[in-house]
């Protein structure tokens, strides 16, 4: 019930958005995070493969492993506000999975650590259910 709500990021812009802010690299994931800065408690999540990590079928298996893994970690490791792109990379389709969860883990409190550094991000919790508290 802490978890802030979670979206996917569709549209270009916000691809392109996410790209010029944060970013960091763990084993098979790469990760790219920005706080939107819109008053907004929703997180989206965007994923995409480039073609140098193989074709068609590829690819989609890499962005289906990514998608289960953030189903899996996101919950737990995003901030309020912000948009997340995970990037495939060459081992994402075959890594092992306790390793590829361990590496959007790892990417996520990177990314997490450094929008905190640099006082982007407001609380990890919405608003409304952080106050609820007396």
């Amino acid at each position: 019930m802490g978890a802030p709500a979670i979206d996917r990021l569709k549209k270009r812009a916000d691809f392109l958005a996410a790209a010029r802010a944060h970013s960091c690299a763990r084993g098979a994931v790469s990760a790219q995070a920005r706080h939107r800065g819109d008053g907004s408690d929703l997180v989206r999540i965007g994923f995409t493969a480039t073609r140098r990590i193989g074709g068609a079928v590829v690819r989609n298996r890499a962005k289906r492993r990514l998608r289960e893994a953030a189903r899996i970690v996101a919950p737990l490791h995003v901030l309020a506000g912000c948009d997340y792109v995970f990037i495939a990379r060459g081992g994402t389709p075959t890594r092992p999975w306790g390793p590829l969860l361990d590496d959007m883990r790892s990417a996520l409190t990177r990314l997490a650590a450094e929008l905190l550094a640099a006082g982007e991000p407001p609380a990890h919790a919405p608003k409304d259910q952080t106050s609820s508290r007396s």
